[in-house]
Parts: structure tokens; sequence; C-alpha cells
């Protein structure tokens, strides 16, 4: 089969083989297509994943699989757009710095901007790190951040220290806090939320979670820790309920999972647009809270050079700041 294109018959592009290398061993699924696919829509890399067309090692995959060293990938037939690219080149952003050395980049992400391009996104931070730092030779997102929390997020400078900083997420190696502000009084005994969770799709096709029972095999494992750090009393001329803010420590790392887990006990995060109270939220944007309260506020691992323990901490960023301090 031929197509026309400017006048001249092209043929159709076959699907192929791509064969992992030790060099591309341990990225995501996605990641590794994106390096591959260059010229091809980011929104159709994620479509032809959840579609089940890529397969590895003749089975279906997620983007956040891992590939490993061997692993062979089958791409369906892509169009790679001609001439001009089909998308505008992200713009070039640095972000506030929290730490940064030959090994890793820790910076300190604002609210409404995604970790990466895909699902709809042109582009997000770690391909405008790429584009201002041009003479970077790797820069990988080490884990991710819903594009509506801000703080704290890990950039890789080196594979090495992809893999060892990686492996400790996966280990859960790693201590990751956030501040969460919630309708209400938490209960001082609610400590621990240990309840499974699993991913479904909505009729329109977005993607969802929801908590679920210990016997269903699609859910996963997801234990969350919280701590009341202050308690604010209500504001009944604004019509604002007492809230509580929350230091909240995640021993699992699944999708939404602060969000569904403290949405699941009757208190979801204020100015969630997906698990929230949306009566509640029109009320707090009245009174300056315009996003999720969702902040990824402290940070412990292991240097992937040293071995040292670093511990990072992002304040709450000046929005949020204010309005904790407003209704106080």
């Amino acid at each position: 089969m031929t197509s026309i294109i400017g006048g001249k018959p092209r043929p159709a592009p076959a699907a192929r083989q791509l064969l992992v290398d030790a060099e591309s061993a341990g990225q995501r699924l996605d990641n590794f297509l994106l390096r591959h696919l260059k010229g091809v829509p980011k929104t159709h890399v994620y479509r032809i994943i959840r579609s089940g067309e890529v397969r590895v090692n003749r089975g279906r995959s997620s983007a956040d699989a891992r590939v490993a060293e061997g692993d062979l990938v089958r791409l369906p037939p892509v169009r790679v757009a001609d001439g001009p690219a089909a998308q505008a080149p992200a713009p070039a952003r640095e972000f506030p710095i929290l730490l940064e050395d030959e090994h890793l980049l820790a910076i300190d992400k604002p609210a409404g901007v995604a970790v990466h391009g895909g699902s709809g996104v042109s582009f997000g931070v770690i391909e405008q790190l790429r584009r201002a730092r041009p003479q970077a030779k790797f820069l990988e997102l080490v884990h991710r951040l819903d594009r509506e929390t801000s703080g704290i997020l890990l950039v890789a400078r080196r594979r090495s220290a992809l893999t060892r900083l990686q492996d400790q997420f996966r280990e859960r190696a790693t201590g990751k806090t956030y501040l969460a502000l919630v309708a209400g009084d938490w209960p001082a005994n609610r400590k621990v939320i240990d309840q499974p969770l699993r991913k479904y799709l909505q009729p329109d096709g977005e993607r969802r979670v929801r908590v679920t029972t210990p016997q269903d095999p699609d859910g996963m494992r997801a234990v969350t820790l919280v701590r009341v750090r202050s308690r604010i009393p209500p504001r009944p001329l604004q019509g604002l309920p007492a809230m509580s803010l929350l230091e909240v420590t995640i021993r699992t790392g699944r999708t939404h999972q602060i969000r569904v887990h403290l949405a699941s006990c009757g208190q979801p995060i204020a100015g969630d647009d997906k698990y929230g109270d949306f009566e509640l939220n029109k009320r707090l944007q009245k009174h300056g809270l315009k996003r999720m309260f969702l902040h990824a506020w402290r940070l412990q691992f292991d240097h992937p050079a040293s071995g040292g323990r670093i511990e990072l901490h992002a304040e709450l960023p000046p929005e949020l700041a204010a309005f904790v301090a407003g209704v106080h």
C-alpha cells in the first residue's frame, strides 16, 4: 500500500522491532519510545501504548513500565511528521533549584505544569529543562508529580544516578511527605490508611483511581501515613468549614494515592477537581484557593554517588501559604 504526499507515492510505514540495549535499560517505556519516535506527536505515542499496539516481548505494557536490556519492543506503523515539526518546541524554562550537582537536580515545581508532555499536554518540566540546557547530555525524570501538585521533583543528570534513585523509589527507601489541606477536623487517631487502589476508565475515557478490596486481583496495595500539622477554625461568615492541614507520608507511590485515600475517608483535598467536594471548591476559589492544596514538602533519599542521606524541603508556595494565613 502506498500514499501520495506532495504528488509522489510513498510507501506506508511498516511495524518494526527495537532491541533495548544496556544504555536504555531502566527507562520508562514512554521515554524509550519518545526517544525513538522523533517527530511523532506525544499524544499519539501515549495512544498507541494505551491501545496495546506497542508490545514488549509480545505482551501489552503500560507507559510507566521499565524496559530491560534484551527486551524486544514492537512499534506499530507510525507516520513521522513531514517538514516542520507538528508541535512547537517547548519553551526554555528554568525552575527554582533546591539542590544541584553533577549527578542530580532537585527543583521546586510550580502547580499547573505537567512533569512531561503527553496525554494532551505538548510539553512539561523535563522538555523545558532540556530546552533551557542544550549542553546537558542527560536529563531524565526520576519520579512524577501530578500536574496540579507543587513541590520537590528530582531530575537525574547521569544514567547511573537515575538507576540508583529509581531503585530507592521502587524499594521504598525514600521518605516522601506532602502537605494537604482538607475540610473538617481530621481525627487524630486516623494515622494510617492501608487500602488497595485500582485504576479504571470513566465512560469518557478519562483514567481514574478508586479504593478497592484486598481480594481485587487488579488492586495495588497503598499505604498512607497522616499527621495533623494544624487545625483551622471555621469561618461561618464566609461559608468555610473547619479545616485541617495535614502532613501526609506515602509508603507506596500509586497514582493519585493521597487524593483517593483522603477522599475515601470523607475528607478530600481542598481544591481537588477530580475527587473533591465541588461545591466547597467553588467557595474556596472565592476566598483565594484557586488550585488543589497538595504540595510535595519534604523528600529524603540517599545521594546516588556519595550514599549520604539527603533531606530536602520546599516550603509552601505563596498562594497556599497566604490561604492558610488568611483562614487562621
